[in-house]
């Protein structure tokens, strides 16, 4: 039970962070621009890919196959933010949301190679 408490959490914070990204806010694209030299495409797919991620994280309930490709999804991105964080002189207290959910993903993965 504490599994999916842990995956519908990681899931609610990738959605809130995703859905700006997949509007097309303009805003969080001139961030994006700014901040981390990434064009408003980039910004789109990077929200796409959380937010499917977390969909599957969602779905962790009908098995643990979800969960698996929604933890990748997700980390493929989060590795890339907390990358760019330290790139753009951040460092980790401006990456500290990413490696929260990083962290917290790849307990929910190792979870489901438990037998």
């Amino acid at each position: 039970m504490l599994k999916h408490i842990s995956n519908g959490y990681v899931a609610k914070g990738m959605i809130n962070s995703s859905l700006p990204k997949v509007k097309n806010d303009e805003q969080t694209a001139q961030q994006f621009k700014e901040g981390f030299n990434l064009s408003r495409n980039a910004m789109r797919l990077a929200g796409l890919v959380e937010l499917i991620g977390s969909v599957l994280l969602l779905m962790s309930v009908f098995g643990r196959k979800f969960v698996r490709f929604g933890t990748i999804m997700l980390n493929i991105v989060l590795g890339v933010a907390i990358f760019k964080h330290i790139q753009a002189g951040h460092g980790l207290k401006g990456s500290k949301g990413a490696l929260k959910y990083f962290g917290l993903n790849i307990v929910n993965f190792f979870e489901t190679l438990r037998k």
